[in-house]
């Protein structure tokens, strides 16, 4: 049975605003997995405005869960197996090989089952011409990678080059995206970029950004959101 549209608004407003609460009773885990949860059924319904709106917890449970994971201040480097058992504290690691970038995907997922902040970078083995240090986040569609400058002391990286990362990994992950792109094409490239490098602030407001005028380009040519005819692909 079609669950009506009014009804598929609803229960998405109510998940939208457990994931509010959430974020104002800090539980950012929980927020974060209900505001993503959220985000996901509004993409699928092709609703931007709710997408936009939703951005706002996602992207504050998110900040909040990074910055604990930062105020550990320490980086555990990560070059031994990772397995679904192992014991997981808070604070940054540095998955290098022979770990590669899926692992260090499945590190985080374990860290934030178990509500456990965390801070994750990966990085590859250093170009040879160059002497630059690949950096990489993966997902199940998008790969991300970008170089930066290896760390002073590559056995005992410090918070700032690690944080630096981070930063580069989403700014180069924003850089990557084609300008000339349409608006719904837009913002798949950027949720896919986002799964891959969930922790850069500067993404969810590019999907902010592109929800906002994805919604209003569809409200100029349908008035109804969500029903069949608003998912026509729209053109900036």
């Amino acid at each position: 049975m079609t669950i009506p549209a009014a009804d598929q608004a609803q229960n998405l407003d109510d998940l939208m605003a457990k994931a509010q609460e959430a974020v104002a009773g800090a539980q950012y885990f929980h927020a974060e997995r209900l505001a993503n949860t959220a985000l996901q059924i509004a993409h699928s319904q092709h609703d931007f405005d709710r997408m936009a709106r939703i951005v706002g917890p996602l992207r504050e449970s998110r900040r909040q869960r990074l910055g604990q994971a930062l105020a550990v201040a320490t980086i555990t480097i990560l070059d031994t197996p990772i397995t679904e058992e192992m014991p997981i504290e808070p604070g940054c690691y540095l998955v290098q090989p022979p770990r590669v970038g899926a692992e260090a995907r499945r590190f985080r997922q374990a860290a934030l089952s178990r509500d456990v902040p965390v801070a994750v970078l990966c990085r590859e083995p250093l170009t040879a011409a160059l002497g630059l240090c690949p950096i990489v986040g993966i997902c199940s569609s998008t790969t991300v990678r970008t170089t930066v400058d290896p760390p002073a002391d590559p056995e005992n990286p410090d918070l700032a080059w690690f944080v630096d990362g981070l930063e580069a990994l989403g700014d180069w992950a924003i850089e990557s995206i084609d300008p000339e792109m349409v608006i719904d094409r837009r913002i798949e490239a950027i949720l896919g970029r986002l799964d891959a490098v969930p922790d850069h602030d500067r993404l969810h407001q590019c999907l902010h950004e592109a929800c906002c005028k994805a919604h209003q380009l569809l409200s100029t040519d349908h008035p109804t959101p969500g029903s069949p005819t608003a998912k026509t692909k729209v053109k900036p």
